[in-house]
C-alpha cells in the first residue's frame, strides 16, 4: 500500500499546520471534529483499520485499542511530551512505533509555572473576582495579603528539561534554588549555585515547591499527608506535571489546615474531574490544563507530532520514536 492510501485518525483538532502536513501526504485523514472528550466507546469504533494514530494525553491507548485497530496500526504518535497514555510494552509486542512531542513546550509550561506561583503567592484570581464584583472600594493596608517572591527559596522537584527552565528563570528573583532529581543537574548548580537535596529536605526548606517529574510508580502521590506535614505553613505548590502526582484529598486537608500557605495547579488526579473541596478553597489556582497553550507551542506539537507519524508510515524511524527496540 502506497503513503497516500493509508489511514490515519487524530482523536482532536490540533492547529492547522499539523493537519496539513497530514493532508498533503495522505487521502484518509479522519479527524474528531466535535469539541469534546472522545469516550472509551468512541476511541475504540474510531481505530478500526488504521494504519496510524495521532491522539492526545487524555486518550488511554492500550493493548485493547491496538489491537481493534488491526495489526496494519504501524505507529501512535502521541500529540504530548508525556506518554503514561500509551503502553509502550503493549505497542513494542505488537511491533507499533510509539512517539512524542519533546522539547517544543518546554519554555511554556516553564512560564506558566511561574504565572501559578505568582498567581497564587499574589493572590491573584482571589483579587480578580473581588474586584469584578465591584466590592473594591479603595485601598487598604490588609487587603489581600500575599507571600513574598523575590529572595524565596524555589524547590524543584524534577530537574529535566522544564524543571530546570522553571529554575532559570528564577534568576531576576534573587532566589535560592534546591533540587531533588534522580541525576544531578550540573547547568543549575554552576549558573545558579543550585543544591542537589533529598526530597524532605526540599519541602522543609523551600517557600515554593514546583513540581516536574513523570507520573511513574515512584512518583504516584509523592505529594500526600507526610509530605505536606514537611512543607512550611507559609509555602506554596505549584503542580504542571501529572496529575496523579499529587493526592488531591491530602492537598485539600492542607489547605484547609493552613499546613501549607496555597497550591497553583495546571493537572488534576482524575482529569478532567477535580476533588469538588479543591473548587470550594481560596487559596488555590486552578486551571484547565493549558500550560503549553500557546499559539507558537500547540502549533509545534502539532508538527512534530504529524511529521513523526508521516516519517513512521513512510518505513523510516520517526525521529522522537520512545521505544526503539520495535525495529531490531
Amino acid at each position: 500500500m502506497s503513503l497516500e492510501e493509508k489511514r490515519v485518525y487524530v482523536t482532536r483538532v490540533i492547529p492547522q499546520p499539523g493537519l496539513d502536513i497530514l493532508n498533503t501526504n495522505l487521502k484518509h485523514v479522519s479527524i474528531n471534529t466535535a469539541d469534546h472528550l472522545l469516550s472509551r466507546k468512541e476511541l475504540l469504533e474510531n481505530v478500526k483499520g488504521l494504519d496510524g494514530l495521532l491522539p492526545l494525553l487524555t486518550e488511554r491507548i492500550d493493548g485493547e485499542v491496538m489491537d481493534t485497530a488491526g495489526p496494519q496500526l504501524k505507529i501512535v504518535a502521541n500529540h504530548a511530551v508525556g506518554y503514561d497514555n500509551i503502553d509502550i510494552p503493549a505497542a513494542t509486542e505488537r511491533g507499533i512505533m510509539v512517539t512524542n512531542t519533546p522539547g517544543v513546550l518546554t519554555h511554556a509550561t516553564a512560564d506558566f509555572a511561574w504565572t501559578l506561583l505568582f498567581s497564587t503567592a499574589r493572590r491573584i484570581a482571589e483579587a480578580d473576582v473581588f474586584t469584578r464584583a465591584l466590592k473594591y472600594k479603595g485601598w487598604g493596608p490588609m487587603m489581600y495579603l500575599g507571600g513574598d517572591i523575590t529572595g524565596r527559596t524555589l524547590g524543584i522537584v524534577g530537574a529535566g528539561r522544564i524543571g530546570a527552565a522553571v529554575a532559570l528563570k528564577s534568576r531576576g528573583f534573587d532566589m535560592k534554588i534546591l533540587y531533588t532529581d534522580a541525576y544531578q543537574n550540573e547547568t543549575l548548580e554552576k549558573e545558579l549555585g543550585a543544591r542537589k537535596v533529598e526530597f524532605e529536605e526540599l519541602l522543609k526548606e523551600s517557600d515554593f515547591v514546583s513540581v516536574h517529574v513523570p507520573l511513574l510508580d515512584t512518583t504516584h502521590h509523592l505529594f500526600d499527608e507526610t509530605a505536606f506535614k514537611l512543607m512550611k505553613r507559609t509555602a506554596y505548590l505549584v503542580n504542571t506535571s501529572r496529575g496523579p502526582v499529587v493526592k488531591e484529598a491530602a492537598l485539600v486537608k492542607a489547605l484547609k489546615s493552613g499546613e501549607i500557605a496555597g497550591a497553583g495547579l495546571d493537572v488534576y488526579e482524575e482529569e478532567p474531574k477535580i476533588h469538588p473541596e479543591l473548587i470550594k478553597l481560596q487559596n488555590v489556582v486552578l486551571a484547565p490544563h493549558i500550560a503549553s497553550a500557546t499559539i507558537e507551542t500547540r502549533t509545534n506539537m502539532a508538527t512534530m507530532a504529524a511529521s513523526n507519524l508521516i516519517e513512521g508510515l513512510k518505513g523510516n524511524t520517526p525521529p522522537n520514536l520512545l521505544n526503539p527496540e520495535v525495529l531490531k
